[in-house]
C-alpha cells in the first residue's frame, strides 16, 4: 500500500487460481517453482483469462530459459532471486509504464482511423458552413458546449469533431447516453464508485468523468439527468471536482464538457424539470443543428458519401449511382429522422440493387414511394352538361397541397419543393383555401 498497489497473497499455485477467478487483478507476480500447481500454470491461467494483465515471473538459478519461454507467450518482464525490493519496483513499474503507452497508443490509432474530425462531417449548405466555422472558432478553447438539434442531426458527430479540433485531441472522447442508462446506476456511471459502495461493488471503479480526465465528457441527452445529478454535475462546471458513490475523497479533474439535447432545456427550466443555473453552465456556446429537411442541397453530398461507405463494406465493381429521379424524391422528403434516417434508406436502396448499377425510385424505401391517386379524386372527363372548371382546378390543387403536406409532415418549404413552387406561393395559396 506504501507504493499505491493493493496486494492480494496466494500461499501456492491453487490459492492463486482461485483468486483468479474471483477478480480481474492489474498484476501478478509469480515465482515458477510453486508447490502443487507450478508458475507456469497461474502464468498461463491469467494471461488466458486476462490478456490485459501485466505478468511478472520470479525465477531462480536454472530457470531462466523457463521465464524466457514464458515471456514470449505474453508475460511483460522476469527478476531473477535473490533481489531487492526496489529492483521489483522498478521491473513492476517499467512494465506499468509500457501497458500504459501500449494502451494509448492503440487508442489515439483507433481515433485517427474512425476519422472523427471535421472532415467526416459532410455538408455544403449555409447552415453548414456555419457549423464548420463555430467548430474552428469554439475548439481550442476550453468552453463548455451545448449541443441541441433533433434526433439523427449528428450531435455526437459534431461533439467528438469539436474534441478532434481540440488541443485535447491526443486525449480520451468519453461518450454516455444519459437517458440509456437506469437512474440507481447513472451515479456509479457518472462518477464511479468505492469498493463496497453497494452490493456487488467489489472493487473501486473509475466513472466516464475520471475517464474522460484532461480530455472530454460527452453527455449525450442531457435533458434527462434526474435532478439530484444534476446538482452534482453542477458543482463539476463550477469547481471540477467530485467524488466517487461511497467514498467520502475529493478528486480533481480538469475535463471539458459537451453536451446534448433533443428537447427544449429553457421550456424544461419554466417548467421546473431542469435546473436553470445547470442550464447557463451548459449553455457557455450554444450549437443549434439545423433539420436535414430545411438544407435539401446537402443530400446529394450525404448520399454520395453514404454510397461510398456501403460501397467500401461490400466492394463492388463499381460505386452505384442515384437516378434522377430518386435523387429528386430524396431532396423533397421530409426526413423526420434527419442524416440517420438518411443513411438507412441509401443502405436499404443499395440492398435491392441486385447487381444493377443504379438506385431507382422503386429502390427506396415505402415512404419515400409515390403515392397513388385517390380514388375519390375528381374526374377529370368533361361531362355532356359541361363543367365548373376553376372549381375543378381549385379542388384537384386542394388535393395535390393536403397530400404533399402530409407526406413532409406539414412541413411547408419540403411540400413546396415536391410541388415545384416557391414557398412563399404555397403559403399563399393556404391563406386563400
Amino acid at each position: 500500500m506504501d507504493h499505491g498497489f493493493e496486494v492480494v497473497q496466494a500461499a501456492d499455485g491453487e490459492s492463486a487460481l482461485k483468486a483468479l477467478d474471483g477478480f480481474a487483478f492489474d498484476v501478478i507476480v509469480s515465482d515458477l517453482r510453486l508447490p502443487g500447481v507450478d508458475g507456469r500454470q497461474v502464468i498461463d491461467a491469467a494471461l488466458t483469462r486476462y490478456p490485459g494483465i501485466v505478468a511478472i515471473v520470479v525465477t531462480g538459478y536454472g530457470t531462466v530459459k523457463d521465464a524466457v519461454d514464458i515471456i514470449k507467450r505474453g508475460a511483460a518482464d522476469f527478476i531473477s532471486k535473490p533481489f531487492q525490493f526496489d529492483e521489483l519496483m522498478h521491473v513492476l513499474t517499467n512494465a506499468l509504464e509500457q501497458k500504459r503507452l501500449k494502451s494509448e497508443n492503440a487508442y489515439l490509432h483507433q481515433q485517427l482511423d474512425e476519422r472523427f474530425g471535421l472532415g467526416s462531417m459532410v455538408g455544403k449548405s449555409a447552415a453548414m458552413r456555419a457549423l464548420f466555422q463555430l467548430i474552428e472558432t469554439v475548439a481550442p478553447t476550453p468552453a463548455t458546449i451545448l449541443i441541441s438539434g433533433e434526433t439523427g442531426t449528428g450531435k455526437e458527430m459534431v461533439a467528438r469533431a469539436i474534441h478532434q479540433t481540440s488541443p485535447r485531441h491526443r486525449e480520451r472522447f468519453v461518450a454516455i447516453n444519459v437517458s440509456a442508462i437506469p437512474e440507481t446506476l447513472l451515479d456509479a456511471e457518472l462518477f464511479g464508485h468505492a469498493r463496497g459502495a453497494f452490493t456487488g461493488a467489489v472493487a473501486m471503479r473509475q466513472g466516464r468523468l475520471e475517464q474522460a480526465d484532461k480530455g472530454t465528457l460527452f453527455l449525450d441527452e442531457v435533458g434527462t439527468m434526474p435532478m439530484a445529478l444534476q446538482m452534482k454535475m453542477l458543482r463539476v462546471l463550477q469547481e471540477r471536482e467530485f467524488e466517487r458513490l461511497g467514498d467520502n475523497r475529493t478528486i480533481k479533474v480538469d475535463v471539458r464538457i459537451v453536451a446534448a439535447t433533443n428537447a427544449d432545456l429553457a421550456k424544461m427550466v419554466k417548467d421546473g424539470t431542469f435546473r436553470e443555473d445547470l442550464y447557463y453552465r451548459l449553455n457557455v456556446i450554444a450549437v443549434q443543428l439545423t433539420p436535414l429537411r430545411d438544407r435539401p442541397d446537402d443530400i446529394p453530398p450525404l448520399v454520395q458519401n453514404f454510397l461510398q461507405k456501403f460501397s467500401d463494406r461490400d466492394p463492388g465493381p463499381r460505386i452505384p449511382t442515384v437516378s434522377q429521379e430518386a435523387m429528386r424524391r430524396l431532396m423533397a422528403h421530409a426526413w423526420p429522422g434527419n442524416v440517420r434516417q438518411l443513411e438507412n434508406a441509401i443502405e436499404r436502396a443499395l440492398a435491392m440493387l441486385g447487381g444493377r448499377t443504379q438506385v431507382e425510385l422503386t429502390d427506396l424505401p415505402p415512404d419515400l414511394q409515390p403515392v397513388e391517386t385517390d380514388a375519390a379524386a375528381p374526374s377529370l372527363d368533361l361531362p355532356e352538361k359541361g363543367l365548373d372548371l376553376p372549381a375543378l382546378i381549385a379542388q384537384i390543387e386542394k388535393g395535390l397541397i393536403d397530400r404533399a403536406l402530409t407526406r413532409t409532415a406539414q412541413n411547408r418549404g419540403a411540400a413546396a419543393r415536391l410541388l415545384g413552387l416557391k414557398r412563399t406561393t404555397l403559403v399563399e395559396k393556404l391563406k386563400r383555401m
